[in-house]
């Protein structure tokens, strides 16, 4: 008897959460352009890494010429940003907080901005000891990609919800 009425609460549980449109995120299925350019600046990972994300999660095309794309994403800034965050009373470092700034924006063919010149920012904590120097550095890189990973998914997720003006 207490084990029906269990299941029967998880069922009403499963089934209001199923109602109000919840859903895991998860990949991107399309964006809205058959093909894409992707224009970074020179020395950053970021256009590789977008290229990359496009094709595993998207129907759309990446093109290595801007004149056979449909659209083109400009990556305009990618900055990697490193502050004090917190001291000890000692006056040493506890804590930094790195910030890795994406500024892009998407034009048409002819020049036309989709979506107009955007930041994305991203914060993590990066704890710090005088005595694992080696490996904190190693952390931070660590953090510094992972950052990356999260804007070039934030980037995709805003640029399917844009549309291709008429």
């Amino acid at each position: 008897m207490m084990l029906n009425k269990q299941k029967i609460i998880i069922l009403i549980m499963l089934s209001l959460l199923a109602a109000c449109g919840f859903k895991l995120r998860g990949q991107i299925s399309s964006l809205p352009y058959k093909t894409l350019y992707v224009s970074a600046p020179d020395g950053h990972t970021i256009g590789m890494d977008l290229e990359r994300a496009i094709n595993i999660s998207s129907t759309t095309k990446v093109v290595h010429d801007a004149e056979a794309a449909e659209a083109t994403l400009q990556v305009i800034s990618a900055i990697h940003e490193k502050a004090i965050l917190s001291l000890s009373a000692g006056g040493r470092v506890r804590d930094f907080n790195l910030i890795y700034r994406v500024v892009y924006r998407l034009v048409d063919q002819q020049g036309t901005e989709i979506v107009p010149n955007t930041e994305i920012a991203i914060t993590r904590i990066l704890p710090f000891l005088d005595a694992q120097i080696l490996a904190k550095e190693a952390e931070e890189r660590l953090l510094q990609r992972d950052m990356q990973s999260d804007a070039i998914q934030q980037i995709l997720w805003r640029l399917s919800a844009a549309k291709l003006p008429d």
